[in-house]
């Protein structure tokens, strides 16, 4: 029995996490090659509770986008490594000092006063340094890197124990940019080793690359929506990803509303026959997406009932006329899995013309997280 205070809880499968884990630790030749990307709360799984449960499975390394999530780490006991990928902003630097934490420096001014932070913490800093091979984004273009070395070896204070990039096109295998970003980071390398520098740590696969095999010879790769059961795209929906998010409600209330009957704001539905009208205590703000608005299902029972009317902020409506045995209380499935049938959020995602990285994200943190071994 799950007991929560609130009747709309997010259940985590840590079961399903373990399983997905020990298919990226299986394609990455070992746990110990792992850096588990935990940004955004871990994808709206709870970063704590999902890093220690990887931390258990042998990962030694994380990531995260900001120094405010990688505190949040620390704070929890994680002393291990963390890699924070957006980089440090002014005012930061004698945190990641403090912190002992591991930042990308992809930009000269931020190494400058980086070094400085080292400098009077009397530490050296580790980094991994940022290349943009291809995306577009952030990290220092292959072309400028000779001089950007040059730089970089007079801060005394930095050590640059990793070098990474990122994938643009990898949710497509097919395409010839892959090669091509590859080829880059290959060529960034060899000018690294001209310098005489040999970073322990070299990566670029991201989800994606770790089950397409674009750069075996990396020393580390960062899954992140796979470990969750997410698909990077629909080139990856054969492998053997288990949804480790749940999210459930229940029935509130019921009524039977006649033919001709508006529902919800705007009256977007319209009865066409005695309908009974299943109410919801969840809704946008919660992060049930209002454009799942006719066109959203659950699943009460192992079953499906379509969304009916407009997403309210707090309340969700659904036709369980075909369902007469759904009653006050009944549980609610919204997204995963319930019987034999199962809401992924790649479904979600085509409904509402977005990814499921957003979907997972997008859950708020009013929603109790409840974690299920």
């Amino acid at each position: 029995m799950i007991c929560v205070e609130r009747p709309t809880y997010v259940e985590i499968d840590l079961n399903a996490l373990r399983h997905n884990f020990a298919l990226a630790a299986e394609r990455a030749g070992g746990a110990g090659r792992i850096l588990a990307v935990v940004k955004a709360d871990a994808y709206g799984h709870g970063a704590t509770q999902v890093a220690r449960a990887l931390r258990r499975q042998g990962v030694h390394w994380f990531g995260t986008a900001l120094l405010e999530e990688a505190r949040e780490l620390r704070e929890a006991g994680l002393n291990d490594p963390i890699l924070v990928l957006g980089g440090v902003f002014p005012g930061q630097e004698e945190s990641f000092a403090a912190l002992n934490l591991t930042p990308c420096i992809f930009d000269l001014e931020a190494a400058r006063r980086l070094n400085a932070a080292g400098g009077a913490s009397g530490r050296s800093i580790s980094c991994h340094l940022k290349i943009d091979t291809g995306m577009g984004r952030v990290g220092f273009l292959p072309e400028d890197l000779p001089e950007v070395l040059k730089q970089l070896r007079e801060l005394e204070h930095l050590h640059f124990k990793g070098v990474l990039s990122h994938l643009a096109l990898a949710d497509d295998p097919s395409s010839s940019h892959n090669e091509e970003q590859m080829a880059r980071f290959h060529a960034v390398l060899d000018t690294l080793h001209e310098y005489d520098l040999h970073p322990r740590h070299v990566h670029i696969d991201n989800s994606a690359a770790l089950y397409s095999d674009l750069m075996p010879e990396c020393t580390l790769v960062r899954p992140g929506v796979t470990l969750y059961g997410g698909y990077p795209s629909g080139h990856f929906a054969h492998l053997d990803l288990q949804p480790v998010m749940h999210w459930r409600t229940v029935v509130a209330a019921i009524k039977t509303l006649p033919a001709g009957r508006g529902v919800s704001y705007g009256h977007r539905f319209v009865t066409e026959r005695p309908t009974r009208i299943a109410t919801l205590p969840v809704g946008y703000a919660d992060g049930y997406n209002r454009r799942l608005t006719g066109c959203g299902e659950v699943l009460i029972g192992g079953r499906r009932a379509p969304v009916v009317g407009t997403v309210c902020m707090d309340w969700t409506m659904v036709d369980v006329t075909d369902l007469p045995e759904v009653g006050v209380g009944a549980l609610v499935t919204l997204l995963g899995c319930d019987g034999d049938d199962c809401i992924r959020a790649e479904e979600w995602a085509e409904r509402i013309g977005t990814i499921n990285y957003e979907v997972f994200c997008q859950v708020s943190k009013r929603v109790p997280r409840v974690y299920k071994e």
